[in-house]
C-alpha cells in the first residue's frame, strides 16, 4: 500500500451554502477575530463538490461535519439541512451538531439533533480567556459553569459525545469535567490550539495536553496546526504531532483537515499529505487507525 492508497476518514470538515442559509461570522461585517487572521476567502459557497475537488489524489472515503457556526437561533436547521445534503452526495458520514448547552432550551435541542440518524456529538465552544494569565474558572459559558454543566450532563442521556474546542490553558477545566462525567467521550479539536510556538507556549501546552490525556475518556483530532501569516511546514508541526501521538497513544488520535477553514493556510494536498509523511515511519496498522479506523470507532461509521 502506498501512502496515495492509504484510507482515509477526513475527522473535521464543513460545508456552507451562504445562498440559502445563515452563517452571522460568514456573511456579517465586520469580521470577527479569528486565529488564522483575515477570513474573508472563506465568504464562499463549500459543498461537496468543492471538498472532493480539493481532496483529490487523496483516498477520503468518508467525512465527519462539524457545527459551523450556523444561527444559533435554528440549531436543528443546520443538521437538517447536511442530513439533506449527505443522502444526496454520499458525504458526510456522521454529523457534529450544535447545542449551546448553557441554554435553557438545551434539553429540546438535544433531544432534537439525537434524532438525526447521522448525530453522534455536539460541538458547543466554552467561554475562553485570551491568555492563561486570563482564565477564570467557572465564569458564565465556561466548562465549570453549573447552568452549562447542566446541558453537558444530558449528552449521556441522548449517547452523544463532546467535542471541545478550546485554547490549551483551558484544560484544567476539562479535565474536570472529563472526570466528573467518565462516561462521557470528550473529543479535542485542533490539538489544543498550540498557536504560541514559543519555548515557553510550548511548554504550557505540551503540560496540559498530558493532564488531559490523563483522562481515560478522552482523543485528540490531530487537525488546525496552521499558523497565521506562516506556511503550514512539516518543520513546524511534525515535531507538535508525534509529540500528541506518544502522549494520547495511536488509538486516541486522529487526523483531520477542517477544511475549508484550513485552506486559509495550506492546500489539502499539503496537509494531508504532510500528515502522512509525518508518520510514514509508523507502521501500517498505526497509520491507518489514526487516518481511518479511530474515526470510524469514534463516530461509528460503517465500512
Amino acid at each position: 500500500m502506498t501512502p496515495d492508497d492509504l484510507p482515509i476518514i477526513d475527522a473535521h470538515q464543513h460545508f456552507w451554502d451562504l445562498d440559502r442559509n445563515r452563517h452571522p461570522w460568514l456573511q456579517d461585517a465586520p469580521l470577527i477575530p479569528f486565529r488564522y487572521g483575515d477570513y474573508t476567502a472563506l465568504r464562499r459557497n463549500y459543498l461537496p463538490a468543492d471538498f472532493r475537488a480539493d481532496c483529490a489524489g487523496h483516498r477520503v472515503l468518508k467525512t465527519v461535519y462539524v457545527e459551523a457556526e450556523w444561527d444559533p437561533q435554528d440549531p436543528v436547521g443546520e443538521t437538517r439541512w447536511v442530513s439533506a445534503l449527505a443522502a444526496a452526495h454520499g458525504i458526510p458520514n456522521a454529523i457534529v451538531a450544535q447545542a449551546w448547552l448553557d441554554r435553557l432550551d438545551v434539553a429540546a435541542v438535544l433531544a432534537a439533533q439525537a434524532a438525526f440518524p447521522l448525530v453522534r456529538g455536539v460541538r458547543h465552544k466554552p467561554r475562553a480567556a485570551a491568555a492563561p494569565a486570563a482564565v477564570v474558572p467557572g465564569v458564565p459559558g465556561s466548562m465549570g459553569d453549573a447552568r452549562w454543566r447542566i446541558g453537558y450532563a444530558l449528552l449521556e442521556v441522548h449517547g452523544l459525545h463532546f467535542e471541545l474546542q478550546t485554547p490549551w490553558w483551558h484544560l484544567a477545566e476539562a479535565v474536570d469535567l472529563a472526570r466528573s462525567f467518565p462516561r462521557t467521550l470528550i473529543v479535542l479539536n485542533h490539538t489544543g490550539l498550540p498557536a504560541d510556538r514559543s519555548a515557553g507556549g510550548l511548554a504550557g501546552w505540551r503540560a496540559a495536553m498530558r493532564a488531559f490525556a490523563a483522562c481515560s475518556n478522552v482523543a485528540v483530532k490531530i487537525s488546525g496546526l496552521g499558523l497565521p501569516g506562516q506556511p503550514w511546514r512539516i518543520e513546524d508541526n511534525g515535531p507538535i504531532v508525534h509529540e500528541v501521538i506518544a502522549t494520547f497513544g495511536v488509538e486516541r488520535c486522529l487526523f483531520a483537515s477542517n477544511y475549508p477553514v484550513d485552506g486559509l493556510v495550506a492546500s489539502y494536498d499539503t496537509i494531508m499529505g504532510g500528515f502522512k509523511r509525518i508518520v510514514a515511519d509508523l507502521p501500517r496498522a498505526d497509520q491507518r487507525l489514526l487516518f481511518h479506523d479511530n474515526a470510524a470507532r469514534i463516530y461509528r461509521i460503517a465500512a
